[in-house]
């Protein structure tokens, strides 16, 4: 089995750059080269990491049930795989799905999970992410294309409602019929699932490839990142990033109070019982600027003005398992604002939490690849209830009493491009109709 630290976690600059480089890449020839640099050998056909159950009855039916299959840190928080890849889709066929385009691409999605276990296959001691996790959804644009409609419950708006909903007037709609994200702590895994979805390979980790994508589906577009401790600093072309931050604006994501239960993103009733909706975004990281601000500043406008370097730390080690945002935090905002010239990101957010002050969107997004950016893979019930966080985080009704850069992160990023889909349960994940 190949040892994690081969991932590009600890390794020199020229492995970590070459395995960037090769996800960015893609195709079988990276896929080799990825393979020799991580575990010695160039050949993906064989076994070279743990497999996924013989009975696939067994896998969750939620596809995006995740957090049992991800490495905890010392907090019990969870920490997602280094190697992230957005495969973003269209349907090349006329009019609806056949029942035998629906066969190829679940024998397909079938040959992943028997290729490689899901994450760290349930180990709550793992260190690192060996096999794959994926998820598949569908847009807006893909279901239009049946008679029948979406059920009057579900809410899967359009990007340009949301984007309407929100006052965002730059970013670009995508119409996307249908994402993949693939994600695991090797390049070797999350190369070697798309090459097997699309045609490239006769065996995957020891397992015979069936069905596939292509003709199917095309490639519009590829979104590739990382994520981990220390990423940014070490494969950005910068100083300004802290050596041991996991995300570029320089802190850790993902605490316990922070994310909701998989539970309770999770459709309740109808057809796509189990499934959730998904919420797809890029953002250019205006890193210049916000490095600019020194560390108090930067960590008022992360957290809150109440919090400090000392509670937060660096990168926000000090803070454990919880964000410190509470609700006196949020009821603390009209005062901040007046008194502290200065709102905090996550202080803000804190408006949006329901009613036991449950966030509402789980988030699952990555570092880009290229350049200082994020892609925002979130996910939730409804789209409206990602609507209700971003409205809380842009604080819309404070924008005109704040000074410019004092309204949390909103000034050092930029939205680029929004997307929004439907992530069915297993069940009904392959070109579903809306009324499976």
């Amino acid at each position: 089995m190949p040892c994690p630290h081969t991932s590009g976690e600890v390794s020199g600059n020229s492995r970590r750059e070459f395995l960037k480089a090769a996800v960015a890449i893609g195709g079988t020839n990276a896929l080799s080269a990825c393979l020799q640099k991580e575990s010695g050998s160039a050949d993906i056909a064989t076994q070279q990491y743990p497999q996924g159950p013989s009975d696939l009855s067994t896998l969750p039916e939620r596809q995006h049930a995740w957090a049992d299959y991800l490495v905890r840190n010392r907090f019990g928080t969870t920490t997602l795989p280094l190697h992230q890849s957005l495969l973003l889709l269209n349907y090349t066929g006329d009019g609806q799905p056949t029942e035998t385009e629906r066969d190829r691409v679940e024998a397909a999605f079938r040959t992943l999970e028997r290729a490689f276990q899901r994450g760290t296959g349930g180990d709550n001691s793992a260190v690192s992410h060996e096999g794959l996790l994926f998820t598949v959804g569908y847009s807006p644009s893909y279901f239009d294309r049946f008679d029948a409609s979406l059920p009057e419950s579900l809410d899967l708006r359009p990007p340009e409602d949301v984007l309407t909903a929100t006052g965002e007037e730059e970013p670009t709609p995508d119409h996307y019929d249908a994402v993949v994200h693939l994600a695991s702590g090797y390049a070797s895994v999350v190369l070697g699932a798309e090459e097997a979805l699309f045609g490239g390979l006769d065996r995957l980790n020891g397992v015979k490839v069936k069905g596939g994508l292509s003709d199917i589906f095309e490639r519009a577009e590829r979104r590739n990142g990382f994520f981990g401790k220390g990423q940014p600093a070490k494969r950005y072309d910068a100083d300004h990033f802290p050596e041991e931050a996991p995300l570029s604006m320089g802190y850790q994501s993902g605490f316990a109070d922070s994310l909701p239960s998989e539970d309770s993103i999770a459709i309740r009733e109808g057809p796509f019982a189990g499934a959730t909706t998904q919420q797809v975004s890029r953002l250019e990281i205006h890193d210049e600027s916000w490095y600019e601000n020194d560390r108090e500043r930067r960590t008022e406008l992360m957290f809150s003005p109440e919090h400090t370097t000392t509670e937060v730390g660096n990168v926000g080690e000090n803070l454990a398992g919880d964000s410190g945002v509470t609700e006196e935090s949020v009821e603390r905002i009209p005062e901040d604002v007046k008194k502290k010239n200065c709102l905090g990101h996550s202080q803000k957010l804190g408006k949006a939490r329901d009613d036991e002050f449950r966030p509402r969107i789980l988030r699952r997004d990555f570092n880009g690849t290229a350049e200082p950016s994020l892609h925002f893979d979130s996910w939730q019930r409804e789209i409206g209830d990602f609507v209700k966080t971003r409205k809380a985080m842009q604080a819309d009704e404070y924008a005109d009493e704040l000074p410019d850069g004092h309204n949390g992160i909103l000034d050092h990023i930029e939205v680029t491009n929004r997307a929004t889909f439907l992530m069915p349960p297993r069940e009904h994940r392959t070109l579903p109709t809306p009324n499976p």
